[in-house]
């Protein structure tokens, strides 16, 4: 199985401080078109603002997102996977944190941002190869047997 720093392979990694307004941070992200990104400081990890985010801390508390900080609203409690790890531990970790988004880190270093839909994609593609092994499998005849039913019948 592959470790998950190559199935990233290689994709930007946008991030975010967390000194930025919620306003700028959203608009950020409807331009690099992704749904959470990092929050970084002296780069270091140090939490994931999402649309999630932006509903239920921002919208459904009456904030002025002009005026909210990320730091006021970003998830801190980060699930992270190592570049070492397989996608189906990112998977299960992401399942059991009810979480859609997840960085990728080597050592202390952020080196990628994997989403759910990035992770379920390749698991989709593994289970599609496994099954056309198995239909390759079952439906071929092996050498010589071909001769042995003609030469018994």
């Amino acid at each position: 199985m592959k470790p998950i720093s190559e199935i990233m392979g290689e994709k930007p990694i946008f991030s975010i401080s967390r000194e930025k307004t919620v306003a700028d941070a959203a608009r950020y992200m409807a331009e690099k078109n992704v749904g959470a990104i990092p929050v970084v400081e002296n780069n270091r990890l140090v939490g994931i603002f999402s649309e999630r985010d932006v509903i239920t801390r921002v919208i459904a508390r009456g904030l002025d997102p002009t005026q909210a900080s990320v730091s006021d609203v970003m998830t801190t409690k980060i699930v992270v996977a190592n570049a070492d790890e397989g996608y189906e531990s990112c998977l299960a970790k992401m399942q059991k944190a009810h979480c859609r988004h997840m960085p990728i880190v080597a050592g202390e270093q952020l080196i990628g941002f994997v989403s759910l839909r990035d992770l379920l994609m390749v698991d989709l593609d593994e289970k599609e190869r496994n099954l056309e092994y198995l239909q390759s499998y079952i439906y071929t005849v092996p050498p010589g047997a071909a001769k042995k039913y003609e030469t018994n019948s």
